[in-house]
C-alpha cells in the first residue's frame, strides 16, 4: 500500500513512533434525507396575509406583494396561493417585474405536501408535561392531508433518537410516541438545578439582611442601595451551565433538521420545549429585562443561544412551531428573594407576579418560544395552545402565499434580511425575517455537529480511524494521539508538473458522556504524491485529541473542497 507523504516532517516522524491499533466506527443507517452540501438556490417565503379582523385574506396576485432584502426590493420570480393545502387557481401570477412562475414544489394535481417534523425535548421536559403533549399531537394526526408526513426525533441531551421517520403510516406514527413517552425525561433534574440555585440566593440574601439589621443596631446608615457588580459567582456558575445546556439542546434541534433537509414541499417543525430561556443570566436572578448592573456582563451573550436553530431553519425553509410543554403556572417561576421586603426596598426587585399571571422566569421562556416562530414566520404555542399544537399547525399552514426568488450568493456567512409587504391598506403580513449565505465551510461544520449528535455518520465514504496508546497529561486529562485514514480514490488529486496534490479540511470534535462538546477544530491539510492515485492509496492524517480521562464520542469530517465531497467517521472512546 502506497502511502501519501505528510508535508510536516515532524508529524511523519510521529506516526513511526505510535503504537497504533484499529477502532471500530460507528456505521449505521444514514438518516433519510440528509444532505451533505446544501445548495440553496431558491429561497422560498411562506407568507400569511389577514385583515384587520386576522381573517386569512385570499386571491392575491404577485403584484400585490413587495419583497425586499437588506431593504432592497427584489423581483418576486416564483409565486403560489395555497388554500385549504392546495395550489389556488390566481386570476394572475403577473409581478410588477414581469410574469412569476408557481413555486415548484407544490405536489401533482396542485396538491401540498407538508413535512411535519416532530422535536421532542427531554432534557428540559417533565415526563407528565411531554406526555401530555403527545397525546395530544397522537390524537391530531386524523387531522392530517393524506399526503402529509410526519417524522419524530427526541433528545436526551447527549444525542439524537430517531423514533419515526417520513411517514403517514398513523399505526408507525402511534408507535413512535409510545416510544417518545417511554423514553427518560429530565426536566425534575433541571428543576433541582434551579431550586438548588435559588435556594443559595435566599441564603445570601438572608446575610445580607442580617447585616442590614447590625447596621440599624449600631446606628449606621443604610445605603441607598447594596452595590451589585453582576452575577456573583455561583449564579454565574449557575447561568453558564444552563448556558450550555440551552445551547445542546438548540444544536440538536438544528441538527435534526439538516438531518431531514430534502423534502420538497411545506417543511415545519414543532418543537416541543421544556423551558429554554432566552437570557440564562436574567433567567438566574428571576427577572425579564434585568440590566447590566444585575447580570454584568452576562446579558449581552443571550441572542446567540437561538441563532444556530433560526438560522438553519430559515436555510432549509422550515418553519418553526415552538410548543411550550410545562404549560402555565410552572412551580421553577418561583423568586428567591420573595417576601424579602427590604431588599426590595433597597432595588432588589422580585420578578415573580401574583394572580396567575406569567412569573418573570415564564416570560423567559415565551420568549424565547416567540423569538424562534417569528423569525421563521411561525406560531408560538403557549399555555394552553400546547393541548392542540398540531392542530394549530396544520390550520396555519393550510393557507399562504409563497414567494421565491434567488439571492445573489457570495457564500460569506452574511445575514440577509426579508421584508415582505402587502400594496393594500389594512392588511398584515407574517413571514420568516431572513436567511443566511451559509459558506461551505459552515455547512461542513453543521454536518460534523449533526453526526456527534445522531451518533451517526452521514457520510457514505468512511474514514479509517486508529487511536494510539493514551498518554497522561495532566491530572484526570489524557493525550491520545488519533490517526485518519484518508482513501485517496475518494478524493481528486490535481497534477501540477508530476505531482498530484490537494489542500482537504479536517474537522474534528468530540463530546462527553453528559453532552459537553467541544469547539469544531478545522485544519487545512496538504498532501502531494509523485505518482498518479492507485486503488488502494491512502493518505494519513494525525493529530492529538486532549481529553478528560472518560467516555467521549468523536466525529472526524474531511471535506475535499475540489470535488465538494465529505468523507466521515464517529468512534467510541472509552479509556
Amino acid at each position: 500500500m502506497h502511502r501519501f507523504r505528510l508535508l510536516d516532517p515532524y508529524l511523519a516522524w510521529i506516526l513511526v513512533l505510535w503504537m497504533v491499533h484499529p477502532v471500530s466506527a460507528t456505521a449505521q443507517q444514514t438518516l433519510p434525507g440528509f444532505a451533505e452540501v446544501i445548495e440553496v438556490r431558491v429561497v422560498n417565503v411562506e407568507v400569511v396575509v389577514t385583515d384587520r379582523d386576522g381573517r386569512r385574506v385570499p386571491g392575491l396576485a404577485a403584484a400585490d406583494f413587495e419583497l425586499l432584502v437588506d431593504g432592497k426590493p427584489v423581483p418576486i420570480e416564483y409565486f403560489s396561493e395555497i388554500r385549504d393545502g392546495s395550489l389556488a387557481p390566481s386570476a394572475s401570477h403577473a409581478s410588477a417585474e414581469g410574469e412569476a412562475a408557481p413555486v415548484p414544489t407544490v405536489g401533482e394535481q396542485g396538491r401540498l405536501r407538508t413535512h411535519y417534523l416532530v422535536f421532542v425535548d427531554d432534557f428540559f421536559s417533565i415526563a407528565q408535561d411531554r406526555d401530555r403533549v403527545l397525546d395530544r399531537l397522537g390524537e391530531s394526526f386524523a387531522e392530517l392531508r393524506p399526503d402529509d408526513r410526519v417524522a419524530v426525533v427526541a433528545f436526551d441531551g447527549k444525542e439524537l433518537a430517531l423514533l419515526a421517520s417520513w411517514t403517514a403510516d398513523r399505526a408507525a406514527l402511534g408507535d413512535a410516541l409510545r416510544r417518545a413517552k417511554a423514553r427518560p425525561a429530565f426536566g425534575n433534574q433541571r428543576l433541582t438545578e434551579l431550586r438548588q440555585n435559588d435556594s443559595e440566593r435566599g441564603n445570601r440574601r438572608d446575610l445580607e439582611l442580617l447585616q442590614i439589621e447590625r447596621v440599624r443596631a449600631v446606628g449606621g446608615e443604610l445605603p441607598d442601595r447594596p452595590t451589585r457588580l453582576g452575577l456573583d459567582p455561583v449564579e454565574r456558575g449557575f447561568a453558564m451551565r444552563l448556558t450550555q445546556q440551552v445551547q445542546n439542546s438548540v444544536l440538536a434541534a438544528a441538527s435534526a433538521l439538516r438531518s431531514f433537509s430534502a423534502p420538497g414541499g411545506r417543511k415545519v417543525m414543532l418543537v416541543l420545549s421544556g423551558g429554554w430561556p432566552y437570557s440564562p443570566a436574567e433567567y438566574t436572578v428571576n427577572q425579564f429585562g434585568a440590566n447590566v448592573e444585575d447580570v454584568g456582563d452576562a446579558i449581552y451573550d443571550t441572542k446567540p443561544l437561538l441563532d444556530p436553530l433560526i438560522t438553519t431553519a430559515n436555510l432549509l425553509g422550515y418553519t418553526l412551531y415552538p410548543v411550550d410543554v410545562p404549560g402555565q403556572d410552572r412551580e421553577i417561576g418561583t423568586d428567591a428573594t420573595q417576601g424579602f421586603t427590604e431588599l426590595v426596598r433597597l432595588g432588589e426587585s422580585p420578578s415573580a407576579t401574583a394572580g396567575g399571571t406569567a412569573t418573570a422566569r415564564e416570560q423567559h421562556v415565551h420568549y424565547a418560544l416567540q423569538s424562534m416562530a417569528e423569525s421563521t414566520g411561525g406560531r408560538a404555542l403557549i399555555n394552553a395552545e400546547r393541548d392542540r399544537a398540531l392542530a394549530e399547525v396544520i390550520a396555519d399552514t393550510a393557507t399562504f402565499y409563497w414567494l421565491g426568488f434567488t439571492p445573489d450568493r457570495e457564500e460569506n456567512d452574511a445575514t440577509h434580511r426579508i421584508e415582505v409587504r402587502i400594496k393594500q391598506p389594512g392588511l398584515s403580513v407574517r413571514a420568516r425575517e431572513g436567511f443566511v449565505d451559509l459558506s461551505r465551510q459552515a455547512e461542513v461544520t453543521m454536518m460534523v455537529e449533526s453526526a456527534l449528535l445522531f451518533g451517526d455518520p452521514p457520510s457514505a465514504r468512511p474514514l479509517q480511524l486508529r487511536f494510539g496508546r493514551p498518554q497522561k497529561a495532566g491530572l484526570g486529562r489524557m493525550r491520545l494521539p488519533l490517526e485518519v485514514g484518508i482513501p485517496i480514490g475518494e478524493i481528486t488529486l490535481v497534477d501540477t508538473g508530476g505531482t498530484w496534490v490537494n489542500r482537504l479540511e479536517v474537522r474534528t470534535v468530540v463530546m462527553d458522556e453528559v453532552g459537553s462538546r467541544s469547539e469544531t477544530t478545522l485544519d487545512q491539510v496538504d498532501i502531494e504524491g509523485k505518482r498518479p492515485p492507485q486503488p488502494g492509496d491512502v493518505f494519513y492524517y494525525e493529530t492529538d485529541l486532549r481529553l478528560r480521562r472518560k467516555p467521549h464520542r468523536l466525529v472526524v469530517a474531511v471535506y475535499d473542497p475540489l470535488s465538494g465531497v465529505i468523507l466521515s467517521s464517529s468512534a467510541e472512546i472509552d479509556p
